[in-house]
């Protein structure tokens, strides 16, 4: 139930026919796992704290240094060397103070990563290197857990959701991380401070992360489940396309136990 106070604070979401009060209760229970608080975790997590989303796990190792300052959004100038999960939670209670946010002030692998992932309902995957991703993807593969992977460089952003979740509906299983970008085809990318990133594209992906998510927790519209969307922040464009599973998948695969 939602309570006088909760009407008030999202109103205007609750106003969406797509939402109304059972999506807003929906989201209020929600259990949200995002795996870095940088250029992307910030504005997603500002916006899923903003949308009332209950439960928030923010998971970063890193401190915040003064050239994180151009794009990611969610700290202040004050913040430099504090350890980013916990800048991040810090500002996100300052925001909506009747969420709960709960901090893993290191990075994510092996078991923890594991537990963390088993106790979410959505993971967002907002980190900045393939080996994380690909540990993030197979957890979340291991645990039946949708993950929402985002990526920037440059003017350039990707977007793309995996539904591991089991379900009746489906006629087969979609793709995986690994079916899209397989493990050891791929140069590590380079990174922001050799490559360079615009800070209003890292937040449109951001953003777009938290969008699909509240989209998935509220069962509002089309969640982007098997398409890559690119987004080129020079031309302003968005490109959409299909992915389907890879059968040869060594992480997604039936062949592949």
């Amino acid at each position: 139930m939602l309570n006088d106070q909760a009407f008030v604070r999202y109103n205007r979401q609750i106003r969406l026919p797509e939402i109304g009060e059972t999506g807003q209760a929906a989201l209020l229970n929600a259990r949200v796992l995002l795996v870095g608080a940088g250029g992307l975790g910030s504005p997603a997590a500002l916006y899923l704290a903003a949308a009332g989303v209950g439960n928030l796990v923010i998971a970063d190792g890193d401190a915040v240094d003064s050239s994180n300052l151009q794009r990611q959004i969610i700290y202040r100038d004050v913040d430099q060397a504090k350890n980013k999960a916990q800048a991040a939670a810090a500002h996100l209670l300052e925001l909506n103070p009747e969420i709960k946010v709960r901090v893993v002030a290191s990075h994510l692998s092996d078991q923890r990563l594991s537990l963390e992932v088993s106790m979410a309902d959505i993971v967002l995957d907002c980190s900045d290197n393939f080996a994380t991703r690909y540990a993030v993807n197979a957890a979340c593969l291991a645990h039946q857990k949708v993950l929402v992977s985002g990526a920037a460089i440059r003017w350039q952003g990707q977007l793309m959701s995996f539904d591991f979740r089991p379900s009746p509906a489906k006629s087969a299983q979609g793709p995986c991380y690994q079916c899209l970008f397989p493990a050891g085809q791929f140069d590590e990318p380079q990174n922001c401070s050799t490559s360079g990133i615009a800070g209003p594209v890292v937040g449109v992906i951001g953003t777009m992360q938290a969008l699909e998510t509240i989209k998935i927790i509220t069962g509002a519209g089309q969640p982007a489940f098997g398409k890559l969307k690119q987004f080129d922040g020079l031309t302003m464009e968005w490109q959409s396309f299909m992915v389907p599973a890879n059968p040869a998948c060594p992480e997604c695969s039936k062949e592949n136990p």
